[in-house]
């Protein structure tokens, strides 16, 4: 039998999943996370998937040969009910635990009281810094610090983003539009560090307010997103997007909680609990375009540096966009992550 692989499962935001260092993964990279996980099977009774993509998820980090750089980071999803790992998208969530699974794992040396990890994103080729709390120079995770989506508190982990617009699709309006129409559906489509389809709930006959679930169980509006999603796929330099986890589609409706704006999020095929961090900055530069859907509903802050609460089903998320005239310089979100387990898992 094997000895297994080295693993360490973290929540990071609102996700979970599995960090493994690049060079203790085994050939058949593909197929071991398979087995992991326990995919394709819709219950993954056979590995430590949650049965949900947002607990089917990996971080690959290695250390990093860039001078801007400590550490690269390769997120990759698995699918549940089907044989698919992709590397086509990021992932914020999971970002928040690459910094203090670094640390731990000896690749950067903690500073005593918080130590500033940069973080590269192999996925879209962007830099990311988040800062951990190490009080003596350990990684802590208890503080005081609380996101929406996750009970209780933990030890901050301010991530900032640089440079993310068309870390996908090349541009951050890949049309070069603030609005497009699709299947007759205004839409603007949009990449600040995830590719988003961002329309607005009342053009699909809903409130905006409704739950997760029942979206989910209307067959005729899960099919109706995923025509204009496979139609926006090539607009976004995305190509064929059938098999792929981008491009979020979120249809946006006016803030009811104080926030700037409100959001319902397929990822793509089954609808977010809360929604992505970089889905959060993507939207929230949406609302910050001179028009479109989102820009049409959203309430704005003044001043050059603007919080933006974008709420969703189980709360809201706080988007600190920094501008630079009318375009967002930096992006920058609160998450937390716990360690869960350290030790070995078997493929």
């Amino acid at each position: 039998m094997s000895e297994g692989t080295r693993a360490m499962w973290m929540r990071g935001g609102t996700s979970k999943g599995g960090y493994f260092l690049a060079a203790e993964l085994p050939a058949g990279r593909d197929a071991f996370l398979l087995r992991v996980m326990g995919s394709p099977d819709p219950r993954q009774i056979d590995g430590m998937g949650g049965a949900d993509p947002l607990t089917s998820k990996v971080a690959v980090v290695r250390p990093s040969g860039r001078d801007d750089a400590d550490v690269d980071y390769l997120f990759l999803q698995v699918f549940v009910d089907r044989p698919v790992v992709t590397d086509a998208q990021n992932c914020g969530n999971i970002l928040a635990g690459v910094g203090p699974f670094a640390i731990e794992r000896g690749l950067v040396a903690a500073g005593d009281g918080e130590t500033r990890v940069r973080i590269f994103m192999e996925n879209t080729g962007q830099i990311a810094v988040a800062t951990v709390q190490t009080p003596g120079g350990r990684v802590t995770y208890e503080g005081d610090a609380r996101i929406d989506g996750v009970p209780g508190t933990a030890a901050p982990v301010p991530i900032a983003f640089r440079d993310t617009a068309g870390s996908s699709c090349g541009a951050l309006l890949p049309t070069g539009n603030a609005a497009d129409e699709i299947d007759g559906i205004a839409a603007t489509l949009i990449d600040n560090g995830m590719p988003c389809v961002v329309m607005r709930a009342d053009a699909l006959g809903l409130a905006g307010d409704e739950s997760p679930q029942t979206l989910e169980a209307d067959a005729a509006l899960r099919a109706r997103l995923e025509a204009i999603r496979l139609k926006a796929g090539p607009m976004m330099n995305l190509g064929d997007v059938a098999e792929k986890t981008v491009p979020k589609m979120t249809m946006v409706s006016a803030p009811r909680a104080g926030g700037a704006i409100a959001t319902r999020t397929f990822i793509p095929h089954r609808c977010h609990k809360a929604i992505g961090v970089l889905g959060a900055v993507s939207v929230a530069t949406a609302c910050l375009l001179p028009e479109g859907p989102a820009a049409e509903l959203a309430a704005i802050p003044e001043g050059d540096e603007k919080s933006l609460s974008v709420e969703h089903p189980t709360g809201e998320m706080t988007v600190i966009a920094r501008m630079q005239g009318d375009e967002v310089a930096e992006a920058a979100i609160l998450r937390t992550a716990r360690k869960l387990m350290d030790g070995r898992v078997f493929g």
